[in-house]
């Protein structure tokens, strides 16, 4: 597995990223392991995860792996987020002020039983909290040694560019990473999102590059609700909304191009999927998630290939999205060529 630079920073992390939401709730503590393992043997070094996942299970499995591997805690890359209350309780148990964070780090470094955190991300943005306070509560965390980067997920446009430019004026830890949702279907990040990544120095590394197990080929043109046993189950699938309204033709013709795609080139369409998002602009590594060895194993098989330039084409244009104002009018600008 190839290895690359998380946006600006000197950090180098594998282009494909093992999320950990499904552990300890999809995947007991012996399957995340299995799960863990198979990762790092493939070449795989960078995990994320959430204090909030499965109530901190997720943070303390990462953490009793860490503690019983041979090799060493610098050979892997760790990325938690915060924001969410964990139970912890109180007034002050969720957010980006000071108190917060500076209890969520600890409970975080704890659970993963390690004494640093290479990632530290915002689950997502606080207007309630003064941005001074939030960001130079981070920057002091670095300063300490118990983060050594920062990075951000689920924000707005103007709300990334806002951070960088109070840490770049105040002379703060600027955030290297954004996690945002992204994949063949929803692209609506890369509107505004995208270019301030690319402008700043941010890297990116999309959650839901499957869309909830959408992008894998189970879900075919003519369905009327979602296969048993999916995500999609019961036409609800919690962070995408609800299947009436995430179908429609723009969907299906996705789906249709991906599927006579994967087939094209005797790949799967999971794998298809990821290289897309794996050659787009900006990302660094989109975020896997599985709950078997099989379905990590089809994950995995994105790595050491590349989609040619007119396969690239060809599926970048099933799910262009309309340009609205003034998106639109600037792109046949006449200065934009």
């Amino acid at each position: 597995m190839e290895h690359r630079f998380l946006g600006a920073s000197g950090l180098r992390v594998s282009e494909l990223c093992l999320g950990a939401m499904t552990f300890g709730r999809e995947a007991d503590e012996a399957a995340s392991h299995r799960l863990l393992d198979r990762f790092a043997e493939a070449g795989g070094d960078f995990i994320d995860t959430a204090d909030v996942y499965a109530g901190g299970a997720s943070e303390e499995i990462i953490g009793n792996w860490l503690a019983g591997r041979a090799h060493s805690r610098d050979d892997v890359v760790i990325a938690t987020k915060f924001f969410w209350d964990t139970g912890r309780g109180g007034a002050n148990s969720i957010g980006a002020g000071r108190k917060h964070i500076l209890g969520a780090v600890e409970d975080s470094l704890r659970r993963l039983r390690t004494d640093y955190i290479d990632l530290y991300q915002l689950h997502c943005f606080d207007e309630s909290a003064p941005i001074e306070e939030t960001l130079s509560t981070l920057d002091g965390l670095v300063r300490s040694g118990k983060v050594r980067h920062l990075g951000v997920s689920n924000y707005a446009s103007w709300q990334l560019q806002k951070s960088v430019d109070v840490a770049r004026f105040r002379g703060w830890e600027p955030f290297v990473a954004m996690q945002p949702l992204y994949n063949l279907i929803d692209r609506e990040v890369e509107l505004e999102l995208v270019p301030v990544a690319l402008n700043e120095g941010v890297g990116i590394i999309p959650w839901s590059p499957m869309r909830g197990g959408w992008l894998t080929g189970k879900y075919r043109r003519g369905m009327t609700s979602a296969p048993a046993d999916t995500r999609w189950e019961g036409d609800k699938q919690p962070w995408l909304g609800d299947w009436q309204n995430s179908v429609d033709e723009r969907t299906w013709t996705v789906t249709d191009t991906l599927i006579a795609v994967a087939e094209e080139l005797g790949r799967s369409p999971a794998q298809v999927a990821l290289r897309w998002l794996m050659q787009r602009p900006g990302v660094t590594a989109p975020i896997v998630g599985a709950r078997t060895i099989a379905q990590l194993d089809d994950n995995l098989g994105a790595a050491g290939w590349a989609l040619d330039d007119k396969t690239m084409e060809r599926l970048t244009a099933a799910g262009e999205l309309p340009l609205p104002y003034p998106h639109g009018y600037l792109a046949r600008s006449p200065r934009r060529a």
